[in-house]
């Protein structure tokens, strides 16, 4: 008998034995063709390879989210889910095939060793990485490894004359999912979680015993963009926020009975005011948290529908490190709607193509080019507000995508990673003096402007990669491009993600409109309450 296909099934003989005589007879075949295919077929074929392509043949045929993934491919999605990995904790950036260190990781190896931001990588282990059109794959796996294994890296400074060799003990790296927190005024905290990942919930009250400490009175939590993660942080977080006893999700499925998660009471943000800011990217468990909070009329949401990702995986794990995760259930809100959007089956380009038809259809850009059928029609549970499922959370507040400043000129510097570059550049030559004259993120952010000199040196830049200047779409652009290029800037300058967010949600119209609510107590009650 063939062992990979007995791997695949993970079945024991008395497993198959109590299988009905109709799925034992469907077992049989799929083997006597795996069988038939690699004894008798013209030319060689590899079995683990025919065994992969059947399982995700046969999942192509069912929704967009039952995947396989070979050991590889299983190892990258964990990882940013578990936290951390081995390494030798930096941050980079290629520009003209250099690897330029943007931030050392706090209280990783390099950090510890002395590497700077600004360092330039151009040997790992006797090879040169720099001029030799090296993907950032590649590098990643000569840097990364077990913990306590070596790599010999070779450096250089800017004003330093030979190349600086260091020996890097790697050693476990964390990631961290809370991208930025800070006050965005007297009372109002500001929380952007990028995912949700095993240590998320801990790492969120951190972020908020931090800022409680500096006068929070009422909190914003950015979702926009989170793709989702792990359901039991999703529960977590909802908790800090509801009493006890309050659902916060439920799953369901075919074979998968009713299951309710609901909150412990106790939670840190009972009584606090809370805007949550979702996107067309805001998905599954961005979604139960948005979904449990619009449900019980506890807080606003703002911004646009979300993705639509309500269907519960089983990781099915096999012997060679490989996984199937399986789709076993659904998510429902506590009203009961169902947060996944429609879908056909085995129709994965129609699915993936979602978004874009959103945007053709001009839902991003207007609220009323948005229709729900009545049978959709849901209330929230407090105050009995009219809400809707069929697919996402349409948010209390829509905020309209403005595409009036993304024009083509702008979109190919951004995809040519121009506007990074020429940020690497200029942080490389000014570092010191920025850092000597605007000593905190917060002096910066009033203080530096980016100056037409500056955006003139970036358009040069453009045309010395054949991205070739457009007059009128750069004066339309040039505001966006001002604050995006001075947001980057602050981020490697000050070596702080959050850095990022302090300075470009300026611009951020999802944020400011946030802002406006949770700072006018009339508007936020109103938005609460039953029309």
């Amino acid at each position: 008998m063939k062992k990979g296909f007995l791997l695949l099934l993970v079945l024991s003989a008395a497993l198959v034995a109590a299988m009905s005589v109709s799925a034992q007879k469907h077992l049989k075949k799929l083997f006597n063709a795996e069988f038939a295919i690699s004894q008798f077929y013209v030319d060689s074929v590899s079995d683990d390879r025919l065994v992969e392509d059947a399982i995700k043949g046969m999942l192509d045929k069912l929704d967009p989210h039952s995947t396989y993934t070979n050991a590889e491919e299983t190892k990258d999605l964990d990882e940013p889910l578990q936290g951390n990995f081995s390494g030798i904790g930096i941050q980079f950036q290629m520009k003209e095939d250099t690897l330029y260190v943007i931030q050392t990781i706090v209280g990783g190896p390099s950090e510890r060793l002395g590497i700077l931001a600004g360092d330039r990588i151009v040997e790992v282990n006797d090879t040169a990485i720099a001029g030799v059109k090296m993907k950032n794959s590649d590098i990643m796996k000569r840097l990364r490894g077990p913990k306590g294994t070596t790599v010999r890296v070779k450096v250089l400074r800017r004003n330093v004359a030979e190349p600086i060799e260091f020996r890097i003990v790697r050693d476990d790296i964390p990631l961290f999912s809370i991208d930025a927190a800070y006050m965005a005024d007297k009372i109002t905290g500001y929380v952007r979680i990028s995912r949700f990942a095993e240590k998320t919930h801990t790492e969120f009250m951190d972020a908020v015993k931090k800022l409680k400490k500096q006068g929070m009175k009422q909190i914003i939590v950015d979702l926009c963009d989170n793709g989702g993660g792990y359901l039991q942080i999703a529960t977590e977080l909802a908790n800090e926020f509801l009493d006890k006893g309050q659902t916060i999700v439920y799953t369901q499925g075919r074979n998968s009975p009713r299951n309710d998660f609901y909150a412990k009471g106790g939670g840190a943000l009972r009584d606090v005011k809370a805007v949550l800011l979702v996107n067309q990217y805001s998905a599954s468990a961005s979604e139960i948290l948005s979904g449990a909070i619009q449900d019980w009329d506890r807080g606003v949401i703002v911004g646009r529908r979300t993705f639509g990702k309500g269907l519960v995986q089983r990781p099915i794990r096999f012997d060679d490190g490989s996984m199937m995760r399986l789709t076993i259930a659904r998510y429902y809100t506590p009203s009961g709607r169902c947060i996944q959007k429609p879908y056909e089956a085995g129709n994965k380009k129609g699915y993936t193509e979602d978004i874009y038809n959103r945007y053709k259809d001009g839902e991003l850009a207007h609220a009323d080019s948005i229709h729900f059928a009545d049978s959709l029609r849901y209330n929230t549970l407090r105050a009995g507000r009219t809400i809707y499922g069929g697919g996402g959370i349409m948010p209390d507040v829509f905020v309209p995508l403005d595409t009036t400043e993304y024009t083509k000129y702008y979109r190919e510097l951004m995809a040519k990673g121009l506007i990074n570059r020429y940020v690497i550049s200029y942080v490389d030559e000014n570092r010191k003096p920025l850092l000597k004259r605007w000593k905190t993120v917060a002096d910066f952010d009033k203080g530096f402007n980016v100056s037409d000199d500056m955006i003139a040196d970036l358009c040069r830049l453009g045309e010395a990669d054949s991205v070739k200047i457009n007059e009128e779409e750069l004066e339309k652009s040039r505001e966006l491009l001002r604050n995006v290029t001075k947001a980057l800037i602050a981020r490697d300058v000050y070596t702080d993600p959050a850095a990022f967010y302090v300075v470009n949600n300026h611009r951020n119209p999802i944020f400011l409109r946030a802002l406006e609510i949770i700072n006018d107590d009339k508007e936020y009650a109103k938005k609460l309450v039953s029309d």
